[in-house]
């Protein structure tokens, strides 16, 4: 005879440890005299399983009752209840837009320069975005709301714009793969209702390369640091950043090696210093008595970039430092017969790609040692 409905609340409370059957596969399996738990038998795709409904006493008779039936409509239906539940509990709880983007910075900051401490991946979002949309759920996202929070910048400040319209989208893929209910297409959209940004370029001044020899040589006179850093920028090309925390550590054999932490690629990079460039170490060396970093202002610690631009503020000039890798590249283009790969190797840039960078491992570097020290012949020679 099938059982059903063997177990009543009170018989339930009398039970010593054990296993006893309610029926249609239903179970209460105690522990000991004052606690359980409900077990469901079901045969799944022909193989028997066990399905936990919860503890008993907390999970009544009747709850447990109407848990199994569920399972075992969810059965007839062609569902495995078990696979069912497993999903529902993984299902990620409602999270808000700033939620997400710190999930998606943390997934993305191995990828970043630095692990991106610098903040330049976040800046985008948490200066024009999170401060109006962080609070508001990451699933009620789409289009409209990314219109009005990008619609203020997107004209006035287009690259910015661009930056955190890329992040928003790397932030709803992140929420995606959590299992959340997103528009992937939110982005794509949003694009559409605010057209297309009215861009210029606005490329950094720099100085005419045939002005530079001028230029530098009207700084060899001075001795101070920020000069000093100026000058050993103009001969190596570098960027500002690099130059303002440059260490004599970094300096071995007449060769410069900047670590991976300190580029703009992430990738090491080694810069060929001519004599001259040797020369403005030595002096800076003398000036700031010989410690840690090679250019140090008045209170000890790394120059700022406007310390090391006002010279040329002050000079009544538009150029800027960053400005003279452009004059640099100029002159090699427009003087010289130099390759292609040798001219973007000097500036730090990456030429090889795919294959051919997994074979060509070179830098370059005794090919670069010459192209530099033509360049401080041309800065350094009087016309």
């Amino acid at each position: 005879m099938t059982v059903h409905n063997a177990i009543s609340q009170m018989r339930a409370k009398n039970m010593e440890a054990g296993k006893y059957a309610d029926g249609q596969g239903l179970w209460l399996f105690k522990s000991r005299k004052e606690a359980g738990k409900w077990i469901l038998r079901l045969v799944i795709s022909g193989k028997r399983r066990e399905m936990g409904l919860g503890r008993w006493p907390d999970v009544s008779i009747g709850e447990a009752r109407r848990r199994a039936e569920d399972a075992r409509r969810q059965l007839r239906d062609g569902v495995d209840p078990i696979e069912a539940r497993a999903k529902q509990k993984v299902r990620v709880e409602r999270i808000t837009l700033g939620e997400a983007v710190e999930g998606c910075f943390e997934a993305r900051q191995a990828q970043l320069k630095s692990d991106g401490k610098a903040g330049r991946w976040l800046s985008p979002l948490t200066v024009h975005i999170l401060p109006k949309f962080g609070s508001t759920p990451v699933e009620d996202i789409d289009q409209h709301v990314l219109k009005r929070a990008l619609e203020p910048i997107w004209h006035q400040k287009p690259d910015t714009a661009r930056k955190a319209m890329n992040r928003l989208n790397l932030t709803l893929k992140h929420a995606a793969a959590l299992g959340l209910d997103v528009d992937l297409q939110a982005t794509m959209k949003a694009r559409a209702l605010l057209g297309k940004r009215r861009h210029e370029v606005h490329h950094i001044p720099s100085l005419a390369y045939a002005q530079t020899p001028a230029f530098y040589q009207s700084l060899q006179s001075s001795e101070l640091v920020s000069v000093l850093a100026l000058r050993f920028l103009i001969l190596t090309a570098a960027r500002t950043s690099e130059v303002r925390f440059a260490s004599l550590g970094e300096i071995d054999d007449g060769v410069w090696h900047l670590p991976a932490s300190r580029t703009k690629t992430g990738k090491e990079h080694r810069v060929p210093l001519s004599s001259e460039a040797l020369e403005v170490l030595s002096q800076a060396e003398s000036t700031t008595g010989g410690g840690l970093m090679m250019f140090l202002s008045p209170r000890g610690k790394a120059l700022s970039d406007a310390a090391i631009s006002r010279y040329m503020q002050r000079a009544g000039l538009e150029a800027r430092p960053h400005g003279f890798r452009a004059t640099f590249r100029t002159w090699v283009e427009e003087t010289t017969d130099t390759p292609y790969e040798v001219k973007e190797s000097a500036l730090g840039h990456q030429v090889d790609s795919g294959v051919e960078r997994a074979y060509q491992r070179s830098d370059r570097l005794e090919k670069r040692a010459v192209l530099m020290s033509q360049w401080a012949e041309y800065l350094t020679k009087s016309k």
